[in-house]
């Protein structure tokens, strides 16, 4: 998920509570290392770096601008104290913390504090007097221009540091939010191609079929099987007119009513009706009782309607067989006629019958469509659906 602008703060929040804790430590540690001639000037300056450090962690969460000008005057207090020992016998070490203080652990405070004028007004008056307890601190020890430098290099590294990250975060979130766009707009241009597909399966497998019918003076189907299917076809345009979502109940009938698991056993049954009605004789083998997935068991009997459907248009036989087998993984159905068959290769891929009502419904809830036939020897198709 991409960074909102309270994420963008909150890291930037974090980084300058590392880095601040950072340099914190290493002055500390670098005054801690000549310990015997700095042990009284240890002792007075531990609550300093105790309150700093205490400032830095509440800053990491909280951005406290209460907190950044306590850290800010605490530093430059304990800059000066360390500067009172300046010609001491410890003078590398307190020379040492003083500057890693004010220019690494006092900077970090610009992470997190670059976003609002009073932030950056409390920074400045907090580096004002940073370097001037800096210049005061190394005075006699360091020339006042390499204080300066030192100081001036600190300050200006994180502050470049962090508005490139500002821009470089940016930009990115720009990036992302386009891709995002585009990503919806493709997933809105394919949800709309599938809602396509499946309105064209839709009037493929109810009203064009009945219409078909209608063309050929409904012959071979008797006259009430014909009126019921007209009123089924009617009853769902109906439906669909008045904005409801039709999902597949089994070949040639669709409901609104959408279930979670169906018995294929039972649904089997409305198929076996249907093409009963249509005049087409059909022997079913193997397998009763199966259960399936709800959307696969759509797309399984669906196909095997519409293969039932082109046997009865255009094979030229009154009759097939259907057998339904199934294993630990696979249900499987093949459907076979002894009509005039065709030849495989002048089959137009773009058929809707073929190409969509089975080979499309079977690949989408990962089954395979197997298809044999040639010309006077008939037809054989197996469908092949997975059960999970």
């Amino acid at each position: 998920m991409p960074l909102s602008a309270n994420g963008q703060r909150r890291f930037f929040a974090r980084t300058s509570r590392l880095v601040g804790l950072s340099f914190l430590g290493a002055s500390f540690f670098a005054l801690a290392l000549d310990v015997p001639a700095n042990l009284d000037l240890l002792t007075v300056t531990v609550p300093f770096y105790g309150a700093m450090a205490a400032g830095f962690t509440i800053i990491g969460r909280t951005r406290s601008l209460a907190w950044t000008a306590t850290v800010l005057l605490a530093g430059s207090v304990t800059i000066v104290l360390l500067g009172i020992d300046a010609l001491g016998p410890g003078v590398g070490s307190t020379v040492s913390a003083s500057l890693i203080l004010g220019s690494g652990a006092l900077p970090a405070l610009v992470i997190c504090n670059l976003d609002g004028a009073l932030r950056i007004s409390t920074l400045a008056t907090g580096a004002a007097l940073a370097l001037g307890a800096t210049i005061v601190s190394t005075w006699g020890v360091l020339p006042p221009l390499q204080s300066v430098l030192s100081f001036a290099v600190g300050w200006s590294l994180l502050a470049g540091v962090t508005m490139w990250l500002s821009v470089t975060i940016s930009r990115a979130l720009a990036r992302i939010a386009r891709l995002g766009r585009a990503h919806l707009a493709e997933r809105h241009a394919t949800e709309t191609e599938a809602q396509r597909r499946q309105g064209a399966r839709l009037m493929h497998d109810t009203v064009l079929a009945t219409l078909t019918l209608l063309a050929h003076s409904g012959v071979g189907v008797r006259r009430d099987a014909l009126r019921a299917q007209a009123s089924e076809d009617a009853r769902l345009l109906r439906q669909l007119r008045l904005g409801g979502t039709p999902m597949p109940r089994s070949s040639g009938a669709y409901t609104l009513e959408a279930t979670e698991t169906s018995d294929l056993g039972h649904t089997l049954e409305s198929v076996k009706q249907r093409f009963d009605r249509m005049g087409l004789t059909v022997s079913w083998h193997g397998a009763g009782r199966l259960l399936l997935p709800s959307d696969v068991l759509d797309a399984f009997l669906l196909s095997l309607g519409e293969c039932l459907e082109n046997v009865r248009r255009h094979s030229g036989v009154g009759d097939a067989e259907v057998t339904i087998t199934q294993d630990d993984t696979t249900v499987r159905a093949m459907v076979t006629d002894a009509g005039v068959g065709f030849d495989l290769e002048h089959v137009d891929a773009a058929r809707l019958g073929l190409a969509e009502s089975v080979v499309a419904r079977i690949k989408e809830v990962g089954g395979r469509t197997r298809l044999f036939s040639a010309p006077g020897s008939g037809t054989t198709v197996v469908l092949e659906v997975p059960k999970l």
